[in-house]
């Protein structure tokens, strides 16, 4: 699919709407939503303004975020963060309840926000939402289902009627794998597959130099992941493969990056299996940082037990390292070669050490993953999506959506 110059120059002419479950503030301090940001940065040239609303959960466990997010302006992109409040009620309505559709509404109406297009990121409750926004208003919309693979599967297996709403109501739905199109080809005959990218700060950096700067010792082999300390991330099976490699060689460090609800019981995994000079548990790592520890790490390892598509991976590829990950989600539809990395059973701390002591004992060829990733980087990512908005846009040029009184 081409979009046509005359469309592309009409695009220019009108405004995007953004909904997001979160999005990294001004100064990138606070992490949450950052790939969406990167990808708001990649299409901003096609619009002539892009408006985000990405509602701030308020309350106690949230506190420190609702004060690092304020509303901001970066060139043409205006950011709003509105408070909200949402309760986890799983009973009747399996998905968490809250008033984010009344404070996007109310964020759209005291800031007079006009717009032509609405692109929501998830399904709950961005992409339902934005189905009641399309009905308001008569703006059509996309919607990017990033969901990781086991939440996706219990969206299907709900089959509640506000999800499945969402994705039918939308006039196209984005997938970040291919994987699932053929299930949502059952809600919306629109279903396009576009994977998720990394930004130009992912690049290749000489090893030793980001080692350095990092305070790495450059004489071993570094093992670096970097998630949400949650059980989906599988990080506990990542530090029980490191016992088994410790048993047989001694230049092996695993850093762990990230925050969460496990850190406590990962700390205890480590100390009892006695890794604590092995394993390295390092909190969030700074947005700037990131790029050191990818270039800095030999292998760039991902055990988790459920993803969509996820964005460290590309990241790790733009730089140039191999990655070491399960067989979930899309992960098998990049890491399409042993060129690029290997694959591993998820929850499998034996396969994982396995796989992880080849990757070590091989010789990398750099290069063909740079190269390989270039299809990869947002800008690329952002033609596809374009594509998307085009047709839809092209679509409803016709018979526009009327507002529902």
């Amino acid at each position: 699919m081409e979009t046509d110059e005359y469309i592309l120059e009409d695009m220019k002419t009108r405004t995007l709407l953004i909904l997001a479950l979160s999005y990294a503030n001004q100064d990138d301090s606070f992490f949450g939503g950052n790939f969406v940001k990167n990808q708001v940065h990649a299409l901003k040239g096609y619009f002539k303004k892009i408006i985000v609303i990405a509602p701030v959960l308020r309350s106690f466990g949230y506190l420190e975020k609702e004060k690092l997010c304020t509303d901001y302006i970066d060139d043409n992109v205006e950011v709003y963060f509105p408070r909200c409040w949402y309760i986890p009620v799983f009973w009747r309505s399996k998905i968490p309840i809250g008033n984010r559709q009344k404070v996007v509404e109310n964020t759209i109406k005291h800031h007079r926000i006009h717009f032509d297009l609405i692109h929501a990121h998830f399904t709950w409750p961005s992409g339902y939402i934005g189905v009641m926004l399309k009905k308001e208003h008569g703006i059509p919309l996309v919607t990017t289902i990033h969901e990781n693979s086991r939440l996706f599967d219990q969206e299907v297996r709900i089959s509640n009627p506000l999800i499945n709403r969402a994705w039918s109501d939308a006039d196209a739905l984005i997938r970040v794998n291919r994987k699932d199109i053929p299930v949502l080809k059952h809600y919306n005959e629109r279903v396009f597959s576009i994977p998720n990218g990394f930004s130009s700060s992912f690049h290749r950096i000489d090893t030793m130099v980001a080692r350095e700067r990092l305070g790495l010792p450059q004489e071993v082999k570094i093992l670096f992941t970097l998630g949400v300390l949650i059980k989906r991330k599988g990080f506990n099976f990542l530090i029980d493969a490191m016992e088994q490699i410790c048993r047989h060689r001694e230049d092996v460090l695993c850093y762990i990056g990230g925050a969460g609800e496990e850190k406590d019981n990962l700390q205890r995994q480590i100390n009892k299996l006695q890794l604590g000079e092995k394993v390295h548990l390092l909190g969030l790592v700074p947005n700037d940082d990131l790029p050191l520890w990818m270039n800095a790490c030999d292998l760039f390892v991902l055990p988790s037990l459920g993803e969509g598509n996820p964005t460290v991976m590309f990241e790790a590829l733009g730089c140039g390292k191999p990655f070491i990950g399960t067989r979930v989600g899309g992960v098998p539809e990049i890491i399409t070669s042993e060129v690029y990395g290997l694959l591993v059973e998820p929850a499998d701390a034996s396969d994982l050490a396995e796989k992880i002591t080849m990757a070590l004992n091989r010789e990398w060829d750099r290069e063909k993953i740079l190269v390989y990733a270039q299809q990869f980087t947002w800008e690329n990512i952002a033609k596809n999506i374009v594509d998307v908005y085009a047709l839809v846009l092209e679509s409803n040029a016709g018979h526009e959506v009327k507002p529902e009184r």
